[in-house]
Parts: C-alpha cells; sequence; structure tokens
C-alpha cells in the first residue's frame, strides 16, 4: 500500500475522461487514489469504505461502480469485495526489482483468482515480464476450476433467451472483448524498438489517438507510424505524430490504405530514379522532400525522452486544423 499516488496532469484531457459527468470524474479518481490501492491495481474496497470515504449512499455507489463496469474500466466481485482496475498495468509498469517484488506478493494475496489470470494475461500482453508462476493457488484454484466446469454446465442450458451471466466460473467470458487484450499494443511496439522508459506523456497520448476516431484500426496504424519512424532514422514521437496527422488528413482509416499510400510513395520514388533510403543519411530528393513535407508537416527532431504533445504549440495547431476538418 502506498502513501500516495500519482496523477498526470493530462489525465484532464483523456478522451475518455472529458466525456464523463463530473460525478464520475470524481468517482474514477477515487477508484484510482483511495487508501486500499495497491502496485497491482487489485485490492480490495468493499462498498461500506466507498460509501464512507466518498459520502455516496450506497445506491450511487452501486450506479457509478456498474456504470464503469460497463465502461471495461474495472471489474469487481461481490464475493470477495475487490476491485480490478483493469488499465492500471498499462499506465503503471515499474522496472524496479522491489516493485516486482511487492507485485508479486500482493498478487499472492488476491482472493478472486481470475483477477490473477487476467493479470497474468496482460503482463504477457504488454510485455511486462514479472514472475507469476511462484503464485500458489492450492486447494482453492481446484475447487474454483470444478466451480467453473459446473457453472458453465448450467449456462449453456440456460443460454436460450438469457443474459449475460455474473457467476465467477464464466468471469472471463463475461468480461467485455476490451478487457482482454487482442490488438496489437502501441504501447508495447514503443518499448520493444524505441525505448523501454517510455514517458507517460506519450502513453496518454496514444490513448488519445486510440480513442480520437481518426482511424478505423487506430492501435495497427500507430505501430505503421512508428514502424515509418524509425525507418526514417529517428525515434521522435513528435516525428510519429506528425505521420499520423498527415494520414489523418488524407482521409486515411485502414491499414490496408496507410500500406497502399505507403506501397505507392515507393513505386514514385523508384520512376523517379531517387537514392534516397530510409534510415540512411543520403539525400533525398526534391520529390521525397515534398513528399515528406505534406506527411509528415517538416523536419523530423532528435529523439527527447521528456518531450510534451501538449506543450508542442505546432502540433496542436495541426491537430486543431484537422479536428476542424470534422474528420470522423
Amino acid at each position: 500500500m502506498a502513501t500516495y499516488r500519482q496523477v498526470q496532469t493530462s489525465f484532464w484531457q483523456d478522451g475518455f475522461v472529458l466525456d464523463l459527468t463530473p460525478e464520475e470524474k470524481y468517482f474514477f479518481l477515487y477508484l484510482m487514489t483511495n487508501s486500499k490501492t495497491t502496485q497491482c491495481g487489485i485490492y480490495e474496497l468493499p462498498k461500506r469504505i466507498i460509501e464512507t470515504e466518498t459520502g455516496y449512499h450506497r445506491e450511487t455507489v452501486d450506479k457509478l461502480l456498474n456504470r464503469f463496469i460497463e465502461y471495461g474500466k474495472v471489474a469487481y466481485n461481490e464475493e470477495t469485495k475487490e476491485i480490478m482496475m483493469l488499465n492500471w498495468l498499462k499506465h503503471n509498469r515499474i522496472n524496479s526489482p522491489k516493485v516486482k517484488s511487492c507485485i508479486t506478493k500482493e498478487l499472492k494475496g488476491v482472493k478472486h483468482k481470475p483477477f490473477v489470470e487476467v493479470f497474468q494475461a496482460l503482463c504477457k500482453e504488454y510485455g511486462y515480464h514479472i514472475d507469476t508462476v511462484s503464485i500458489d493457488y492450492g486447494e482453492e484454484k481446484e475447487k474454483e476450476k470444478e466451480k467453473e466446469k459446473e457453472e458453465e454446465q448450467e449456462q449453456e442450458e440456460q443460454k436460450v433467451g438469457a443474459g449475460t451471466g455474473t457467476g465467477t466460473g464464466s468471469w472471463l467470458e463475461d468480461l467485455p472483448d476490451k478487457i482482454v487484450p487482442q490488438k496489437p499494443d502501441p504501447v508495447t511496439f514503443y518499448t520493444q524498438n524505441i525505448t523501454t522508459a517510455i514517458p507517460p506523456i506519450i502513453v496518454q497520448d496514444i490513448d488519445q489517438w486510440i480513442a480520437k476516431g481518426h482511424f478505423d484500426e487506430p492501435e495497427e496504424i500507430i505501430i505503421e507510424a512508428l514502424r515509418e519512424t524509425i525507418l526514417n532514422g529517428t525515434k521522435s514521437w513528435k516525428y510519429t505524430t506528425k505521420i499520423l496527422i498527415g494520414w489523418a488528413d488524407q482521409g486515411l482509416r485502414t491499414l490496408q490504405q496507410v500500406q497502399a499510400a505507403i506501397a505507392e510513395h515507393a513505386r514514385s520514388k523508384t520512376a523517379n530514379k531517387g537514392k534516397y533510403s530510409r534510415g540512411q543519411s543520403t539525400e533525398m530528393s526534391e520529390a521525397d522532400k515534398a513528399y515528406v513535407d505534406n506527411l509528415r508537416g517538416g523536419q523530423a527532431p532528435q529523439d527527447d525522452p521528456s518531450y510534451d504533445p501538449a506543450q508542442d504549440h505546432e502540433l496542436q495547431k495541426l491537430l486543431g486544423q484537422l479536428q476542424g476538418k470534422g474528420t470522423e
């Protein structure tokens, strides 16, 4: 248990947060910063404690908690009174051995073991290496497996005309699809190919690009833009952002359309007999310079780990122009 929790100032500009009501924003902040929070994002939080600390009546607590479950931000187990912040690991990956040891210890104390299974899946998805193999589920694990089989059989019999179940046996199946990551993750790609110490502000900016709705396949397209950035001999997130702005401005919404545009550019380079090769320091042709200026909005700056997109007036102006065109 920590004595304090950090909240990025960019929290208030997050696309999801902007759409919340004042009451929901307060409740979301409470879930992230209350005295019961842990390093792994799974902790016991009885509703009576929520009532006492927030001042809300039980009816309001139930309403808000169910709302964030529907949003896919949390999961709650009534039997153990434990809550899981589903995006906690995504925004709080710390590679300190002490922190990882603390997380392993916390996971051993989690009563609702399906939460641990989801945490393990998220670790694998985000490339966060932690020793969860040593967590002993013991007899309780075996009992849960038997209970799972019984409840799955019952649900199969009641499936006709039935709604979504709430039993712990089918807990993983009952989660919204977005809770169990299946899509490529730009943050993982960034940490594996650019730097493991990704600044939280860039993580926040990636989330905003996913939420903006400029692309039909945002995760795949962001990864493609990161590849283009690397191939062009830089590791600057500002450069990646300008690539994304260029693609959105051209109305490219799918990965196939983006790749087709890249291939067309490659063909035009061949036709012009350009000597420029991405990632090398050879001189660009005039046609290539025009293309890069049009697509990415200017020269690629050097990598800056402390770079804050929200403070970059040039980028914000470009984003404002893009938003003004009504891209949906």
